[in-house]
C-alpha cells in the first residue's frame, strides 16, 4: 500500500506485487534494469526511460541535440547493465504546440546519432500534444546472459567502469546559469575543449553508455551482478544489495573522482555517492575474476570501489578507517532533488 505521499520504492513494489507474474516466455520482470523474455530460443531484453521537461531537464540548459542523444543512451545504459546487445527503439514525443521546428529537428539529429553508433533502429513509435515536452523511449535488445542484481555474494569485489560525481557537478555548473559553459559545451567536440567545467557539463548532457564494456563483462562471465549508476552510487548500490539479499563496505578512498571535479568542488565524495545521472556500471565480480578485470582495464575504465559483506547494511569506510552507514541520497523521482 502506497501511504499519503507517493514513494518510488513503495509505488515499485505495488506494481511488482501486482503484475510480477509468469508465463509467455517471461524470465524476468520488474525488478531489473530491463525485463528477459525469451523469444524463439533468444533472449530478449526490454527497457523503458521517461524524460519530462522540469524534471529530468530544462529546455534553457539542455541543447537539443544532446537532449536527443540522452533520450536514446539513458536507455541504452539499460541494456548494457544487462550484459545485452540494443537492437530496435520506440520513440514517443509529446510536445508543446508552439515548439519550433528547428528544436525538434536536433532532437532528432542527436537521436539519430546516438542510434547509428550503436546499431539501433528506430521502428516505431507515438506523438502527443502536451504542456510541456516529455520522451519516452522503450528499447529492445538481447542477451545470451543476462547479468541480473541479484548475483552478488559475500566476498565479492564492487566495481565501477568511470568516474563518479561528474555529471551531477554538470548539473551544479548549469543551475549557477553559466551561459558560456552551456555554450562551449554546445559547440565543442566532446572531450576537445579544456574550459573548466566543459567536461563535467558534457557528463550531464551526453552521457555515453557503456555497451561494449557490458557485453564483454557478460560474456567473459565477469560480473556476477550489475545495474547502472543513473539514481547515484549509494541508491544504486542499495538497490542491488537488496535484490541480491546482501550488504557492502564502500571504500572512500577507493572512489573514481576525476581531477575537474576535485578542482571545482570542495566536497566531491558526495557528489560521487549520491550525484546520480553518471550511467556507469556499478558491478559485482568474484576474487577468482579480479586477475582479469584488472587485463581489461587495459581498454576500459575499471575500479575497484568495496566489497560485498554479509548482513543488509551499506557501511562507508572513510578515509582514516572511520566506519558509518551509508544513507541513499541519491535520486529520487517522487521527491525535490
Amino acid at each position: 500500500m502506497i501511504g499519503p505521499r507517493l514513494d518510488e520504492p513503495e509505488l515499485i513494489a505495488l506494481l511488482r506485487g501486482r503484475f510480477l507474474r509468469r508465463g509467455r516466455g517471461l524470465e524476468l520482470g520488474i525488478g531489473d534494469d530491463a525485463a528477459v523474455i525469451r523469444f524463439g530460443g533468444e533472449r530478449l531484453l526490454l527497457a523503458k526511460d521517461l524524460l519530462v521537461e522540469g524534471v529530468d531537464f530544462r529546455r534553457a540548459w539542455q541543447p537539443p541535440r544532446f537532449l536527443g542523444r540522452k533520450s536514446l543512451n539513458v536507455n541504452l545504459s539499460d541494456i548494457a547493465a544487462m550484459g545485452g546487445r540494443p537492437l530496435y527503439a520506440l520513440l514517443g514525443l509529446a510536445l508543446p504546440k508552439n515548439l519550433e521546428g528547428p528544436w525538434v529537428e536536433d532532437v532528432l539529429r542527436g537521436f539519430g546519432e546516438a542510434a547509428e553508433e550503436h546499431g539501433v533502429l528506430l521502428v516505431g513509435g507515438d506523438l502527443s500534444r502536451a504542456d510541456r515536452v516529455m520522451i519516452s523511449v522503450t528499447i529492445a535488445g538481447r542477451a545470451e546472459k543476462p547479468v541480473l542484481r541479484t548475483g552478488a555474494k559475500p566476498g565479492d569485489f564492487l566495481f565501477v567502469s568511470g568516474t563518479l560525481g561528474d555529471a551531477a557537478g554538470g548539473l551544479r555548473l548549469l543551475k549557477r546559469k553559466n551561459e558560456t559553459i552551456l555554450k562551449d559545451a554546445d559547440g565543442a567536440p566532446a572531450g576537445k575543449s579544456r574550459r573548466p567545467g566543459i567536461r563535467l557539463v558534457e557528463a550531464f548532457l551526453d552521457p555515453q553508455p557503456r555497451v561494449a564494456l557490458g557485453l564483454e563483462l557478460a560474456r567473459r562471465g565477469l560480473a556476477s551482478a550489475m545495474i547502472d549508476l543513473s539514481d547515484g552510487l549509494s541508491v544504486d548500490l542499495g538497490h542491488l544489495c537488496r535484490e541480491s539479499r546482501v550488504g557492502a563496505e564502500v571504500w572512500a578512498s577507493s572512489l573514481p573522482l576525476s581531477s575537474e571535479l576535485r578542482m571545482l568542488f570542495p566536497a566531491p565524495l558526495n557528489l560521487a555517492l549520491h550525484g546520480g545521472e553518471d550511467f556507469e556500471l556499478l558491478f559485482s565480480a568474484r576474487p577468482a575474476g579480479v586477475k582479469e578485470l584488472l587485463r581489461l582495464s587495459r581498454r576500459h575504465p575499471l575500479y575497484p570501489v568495496g566489497r560485498v559483506v554479509r548482513g543488509e547494511e551499506i557501511i562507508l569506510i572513510g578515509c582514516r578507517g572511520r566506519r558509518s552507514r551509508l544513507p541513499e541520497r541519491g535520486w529520487r523521482h517522487f521527491s525535490s532533488r
